[in-house]
């Protein structure tokens, strides 16, 4: 069949000028489409995908949080983002996650080709530069308390826009993830740093190490 490719994107009209665009290759098929994360998360695994193209904004969470469950189920598949919006966060998040790469929907229908059998074939579209970046941003662990420690780099982030007094709704746009998983990881942070309110947190973040996160 060539490579088989999983389509996500929560219009129809983009995936169907997508879907021609990609079909127009006879190495490429695509084997299914979902318009929202949570049908992409049930259905991406039984088809068994080589590649995944995924819109970063999705209308119940993320094409980041997407790659990232999709990738811890079945690391066979990778993840290509596509987003009509140049974000630094929503990069960053993508490489977290685990995506191959990172591109706009404005690239021209021959690059998104070739992207898509450089990445099927186990390339990475990605920096080097910018992985080294995002590596050093995760271990940046000095000059922080023994509580702050205990997070990891995504818990740190939540961390800093709860200290902002930014609500789960605005945290999880920001980061490109639903309010659940947000609600989640907010009781998560809570409990490594032994607090039971996200109001003490945000003081103690505010007070202590804000400029450190």
């Amino acid at each position: 069949m060539g490579i088989k490719l999983f389509l996500v994107d929560d219009h129809e009209v983009v995936r169907r000028g997508l879907k021609d665009l990609i079909e127009s290759d006879p190495d490429i098929k695509v084997i299914g489409e979902a318009a929202t994360a949570q049908e992409a998360i049930d259905k991406i695994p039984s088809a068994a995908p080589d590649i995944a193209v995924l819109d970063v904004r999705l209308p119940d969470g993320s094409g980041v949080e997407v790659c990232r469950e999709v990738r811890a189920k079945s690391p066979e598949i990778y993840c290509l983002m596509l987003t009509s919006f140049s974000d630094d966060e929503a990069l960053f998040s993508s490489i977290m996650a685990g995506a191959s790469g990172y591109l706009l929907k404005q690239v021209r229908g021959s690059e998104l080709v070739q992207a898509i059998k450089k990445v099927a074939k186990g390339e990475s579209l990605l920096d080097p530069a910018l992985i080294k970046k995002v590596m050093d941003r995760i271990r940046s662990d000095v000059d922080i308390d023994e509580r702050i420690a205990r997070l990891t780099a995504q818990e740190r982030t939540i961390l800093k826009l709860i200290a902002e007094g930014k609500s789960n709704r605005q945290i999880a746009s920001d980061m490109f993830l639903s309010e659940k998983t947000v609600k989640n990881y907010v009781s998560n942070i809570l409990g490594k740093m032994g607090f039971s309110r996200r109001t003490e947190a945000a003081v103690y973040a505010v007070k202590n190490i804000k400029d450190k996160l």
